[in-house]
């Protein structure tokens, strides 16, 4: 999947790419057929650089609740001659999650559609995964036929079948089909899932990799094979080290941190570090000089794990150097340093912003210490990553943030914040935004009795009013 074209901030289809609160509310003032190209474009081609991190799909449902949206692009995108030749689930997913959410809503339309991809699409998984949760028996049933007629009925295609049923991510469809009084059907769905549990416990027994009893050196060999080929092993190699190595061993542990392989040394220093040995610190900082790129992200890697007094005061020197140790350091000061610190977390920020933008993943850390410190000259800094970065995941941390820092937030990012397309944004909008907006009110009354609003959401906005409010 290539990286999403993500437009400027201050426009239509920018915010709605986002997913920020003003999204919504500027669409639902711009002229109807404006705001149904933007949001079909965000639906049509998902704008999320990680789709497993962040939240759409409610978002841009609710918006075509709002805009009474035909789906008749949605469609079309779903049976394109393009769903052959290009099977990726990136491409409908988040149309189909939206697909679902409008079903749960009542929006029939959205069911039939769903039902027609489960039958015909190419990522009909995921479609059933969605009617799994909103169709009722008789529409599952119905899918039962198209859906094993994908699955030859040779041993590959029942070997296929197999794996679908195991890797289903909601059950419910086939068990349903197991208990068919087809005779042909439950049959074949049931042999299907006692495959499926063999090949499960089969998994579990074969072995992944060394175990104790081997030698150091026989896990740095097995950390560099495969390093060889492409697989940084050095993280379980270090777990192993723990299991098979003894403090007679700690002078072959040391010298390859300082001069083994990459695969060596990348395992060494991850069990030096997570181990607090006195010289981690060190040969760290020397890895970080003289190794390679892999070595010295493996090792900055390492000291952003450690939780030593030693570590915090070793990356208080580090701070402002001008590498990957400096920025680990300003990022280990983020999550450990005290308020002592807060200069050099604000110095780290505003370096990461100004040096990478505010879409690097290393912000996160930076803005969550900002908040945690109470650093409120971080404000702008934390005003402009809110605005525009194109994380609606960092954009929540950012609010948080800022909810910590700045004084201005309830009357302000707080009130977007209650449309954001994350349900974690929403809640610390749903505790801080100020009450005097009437859109707030009305806002709270709406979130309070949307079935598909999450629980906590909803606890959040009950605690504003008591527990036996109706908000209206």
């Amino acid at each position: 999947m290539f990286d999403p074209v993500i437009a400027p901030s201050g426009t239509l289809l920018g915010l709605l790419q986002r997913g920020r609160g003003d999204g919504t509310l500027h669409a639902l003032t711009a002229p109807r057929a404006e705001a149904l190209a933007a949001l079909n474009h965000c639906v049509l081609r998902d704008p999320r650089h990680d789709w497993q991190l962040e939240n759409r799909s409610l978002y841009y449902a609710r918006l075509f609740l709002d805009l009474n949206g035909e789906l008749d692009a949605v469609e079309a995108h779903l049976f394109d001659a393009e769903d052959v030749l290009d099977t990726d689930e990136s491409r409908t997913g988040l149309a189909l999650a939206v697909l679902g959410h409008l079903a749960s809503y009542g929006r029939r339309d959205a069911l039939e559609l769903l039902r027609r991809y489960a039958a015909h699409g190419s990522n009909w998984a995921w479609a059933l995964d969605e009617l799994a949760l909103r169709d009722d028996d008789a529409g599952l049933r119905a899918l039962a036929a198209p859906v094993l007629a994908r699955f030859g009925t040779d041993a590959e295609g029942e070997a296929e079948l197999a794996a679908a049923v195991r890797d289903a991510f909601e059950p419910r469809p086939w068990r349903l089909w197991a208990e068919d009084p087809r005779a042909s059907v439950a049959t074949r769905v049931r042999t299907a899932q006692e495959a499926g549990c063999f090949d499960r416990w089969q998994r579990q027994l074969r072995p992944t990799g060394p175990r104790p009893g081997w030698s150091v050196r026989a896990v740095f060999e097995w950390a560099q094979q495969g390093m060889d080929r492409g697989a940084a092993l050095h993280v379980p190699a270090a777990r192993c080290l723990v299991a098979v190595a003894g403090p007679e061993d700690r002078p072959e542990i040391v010298q390859a941190a300082r001069t083994g392989t990459d695969g060596a040394r990348c395992t060494a220093l991850r069990y030096l570090a997570d181990s607090n040995d006195r010289d981690a610190l060190d040969l760290i900082e020397t890895a970080v000089a003289d190794g390679t790129a892999l070595v010295v992200e493996a090792a900055v890697d390492a000291f952003e794990r450690m939780r030593s007094v030693a570590a915090v005061d070793r990356a208080r020197r580090w701070a402002q150097r001008p590498d990957a140790l400096g920025a680990a350091a300003g990022r280990m000061l983020a999550v450990r340093g005290g308020t002592r610190d807060r200069d050099l977390v604000l110095g780290a920020l505003r370096e990461a912003v100004r040096g990478e933008g505010p879409d690097t993943p290393a912000l996160g850390t930076l803005v969550d210490g900002a908040g945690r410190l109470g650093i409120a000259c971080a404000a702008p800094v934390l005003r402009h990553v809110y605005r525009e970065t194109a994380s609606s995941h960092l954009r929540g941390r950012a609010a948080r943030a800022l909810a910590a820092t700045d004084p201005s937030f309830a009357a302000g990012f707080a009130v977007e914040c209650l449309w954001d397309c994350e349900e974690t944004t929403r809640e610390l909008a749903a505790r801080h935004a100020e009450t005097g907006d009437a859109r707030v009110v009305e806002r709270l009354r709406r979130l309070a009795a949307d079935p598909a609003e999450e629980d906590e959401v909803q606890t959040a906005v009950r605690s504003r009013f008591g527990p036996d409010a109706t908000l209206g």
